[in-house]
């Protein structure tokens, strides 16, 4: 018998070092972590195959940090794949976030391959990143690993991060590419490292979500002949299974498990046996040499995070997340009029992105900016009907329930299978009122502009995040709409840059809007 060990990193998003950046306390993640654990299955066998796949460049202080200041060295998460002799990586949707110009020069820093079957080059209609897939040889068992990227990427990214790239259906080429490879290449084992999750229940087969296509690892493992293990990743989950005699694993993210799938095959090279399992890093230390590899990368970041921006007069501070979302708060308010001011419009919308978002010290500092905002977005004014805005309330409003007891919950297609309270908005520049009790779409009992009823016909300026204005969330009535004015400057950039020219911002809030139930 033999046995092929498959290691898999995903949505380490810039994770290292093994704590929390907004209050710079332990935590058990990041890749010094990961690498101990990887080091540890190495000395049990140094033939395995080690594989990222996706959103790796992008998600701390540190990797914004590098990026904005230090960009001329090298890339200091391709630093420790390039010491870790990964095989190979799978380009992710925030891979895009910084721009092509730093992904183009983390691929070119590789001494692995990045695949992607799916992004393809406009002009040529071939893989943008190379070769679709890599294929391994250990003891004699020809192991082919075929990367795929959701392909919803347009959805959520600047047009001019991902100008010259054409998003191919990532079923419809993980089945032509899989053909392809069983047909010319006839390896014994067939692996697809997907940046994608599961868009049903992996036991009943019902959606769990929109059947956008955002996310296809169900249908792929139904749909698709010839793969033995299915890699994925992007939702951020904890899930090891087979779905259909595919073997599947999903390793969370920042860091805190590793991938572990193990084949057995027999002397014919035929997979006899799969399992798979996450483990934890909670019971190692992190590498001192990978640590000691970043640590000027980090000793910059930290210092810059400590910077005094401005003061705050009033209360910024978050005591209650679900209070945050039911009644109007000042750090809300405050966002939504950094973004009208910005972008000179009257209307916004803005998230409460997490649950752990602190809200604003009376000593600000870098470190507030980047915990409260902790996503690279940019802003776009889109043209909408007070349709949309209504259509867009009434989205917001699903995530409400009232429970047995009538008691207001969050919805849990918000919760499950990953945290989603980034897709609930708050506006600023409209009044309205949000009734629970009413069925969903139905939601919306007042909404004004300027004390009088919103035209539903009429026509408004709206300034939102890329990532709504393009749709997501599904928020679909936003998706196409015609673009106004696009402010490419990162959000984090223009809300220090606000507080740094103002040096003392007052907590305001005009209660514009409510939720009742």
């Amino acid at each position: 018998m033999k046995k092929i060990t498959i290691l898999q990193t995903s949505d380490i998003h810039g994770s290292i070092y093994p704590l929390n950046y907004g209050n710079n306390k332990a935590a058990d993640l990041g890749f010094g972590k990961l690498a101990t654990k990887i080091m540890q299955e190495r000395s049990l066998d140094d033939q395995l195959i080690l594989i990222d796949n996706g959103d790796l460049i992008q998600g701390t202080p540190l990797t914004y940090y590098y990026v904005q200041f230090l960009k001329d060295k090298k890339n200091p998460m391709i630093q420790l794949l390039n010491h870790m002799s990964y095989d190979a990586a799978v380009i992710g949707n925030h891979e895009f976030n910084y721009g092509m110009d730093v992904l183009d020069h983390a691929v070119s820093e590789s001494n692995f391959p990045w695949l992607s079957a799916n992004i393809v080059s406009e002009s040529s209609d071939q893989p943008y990143f190379g070769r679709p897939y890599i294929i391994k040889n250990i003891d004699e068992v020809k192991i082919a690993i075929l990367g795929v990227t959701t392909h919803y990427i347009p959805n959520w990214e600047n047009e001019h991060n991902i100008a010259g790239l054409n998003f191919k259906d990532c079923l419809n080429e993980t089945k032509k590419w899989v053909a392809y490879i069983n047909e010319n290449e006839n390896p014994d084992v067939l692996i697809v490292s997907y940046h994608g999750g599961f868009e049903r229940d992996l036991e009943t087969g019902e959606p769990t979500e929109n059947l956008t296509g955002e996310n296809q690892g169900y249908a792929i493992c139904q749909e698709v002949e010839g793969i033995d293990v299915l890699l994925t990743g992007h939702q951020h989950r904890s899930l090891t299974g087979n779905i259909n005699g595919v073997e599947i694993i999903q390793p969370s993210n920042n860091g805190q498990f590793l991938g572990k799938v193990v084949l057995t095959l027999n002397d014919q090279n035929e997979i006899v046996d799969k399992t798979s399992e996450l483990l934890t890093v909670d019971d190692v230390n992190g590498d001192e040499e990978i640590l000691k590899m970043t640590s000027y990368f980090e000793e910059e970041t930290q210092k810059w995070l400590d910077q005094p921006i401005g003061m705050i007069a009033g209360d910024m501070l978050i005591k209650d997340p679900l209070l945050v979302r039911t009644s109007d708060h000042p750090l809300i308010e405050f966002i939504n009029k950094v973004q009208m001011e910005t972008a000179g419009v009257e209307i916004s919308n803005t998230s409460l992105f997490n649950n752990s978002s602190p809200g604003f010290e009376p000593n600000v500092a870098m470190r507030d900016i980047i915990s409260n905002y902790m996503f690279p977005n940019t802003l776009k004014v889109l043209r909408l009907s007070g349709q949309d805005i209504k259509d867009a309330l009434e989205q917001n409003a699903r995530y409400f329930i009232l429970n047995e007891e009538g008691k207001l919950e969050v919805n849990p297609a918000y919760i499950l299978p990953k945290p989603q309270h980034y897709n609930y908005d708050m506006w600023e520049g409209i009044e309205y009122i949000l009734d629970i009790r009413n069925p969903i779409g139905s939601r919306v009992t007042t909404l004004n502009y300027k004390g009088a009823p919103l035209n539903l016909d009429g026509e408004y300026d709206v300034v939102m995040n890329n990532y709504r204005a393009g749709g997501g969330g599904d928020y679909m009535m936003f998706k196409d709409k015609p673009i106004v004015k696009d402010i490419p400057m990162d959000m984090t950039e223009i809300l220090a840059n606000y507080i740094l020219e103002r040096q003392t911002i007052k907590a305001t809030v005009n209660h514009n809007w409510k939720v009742i139930w």
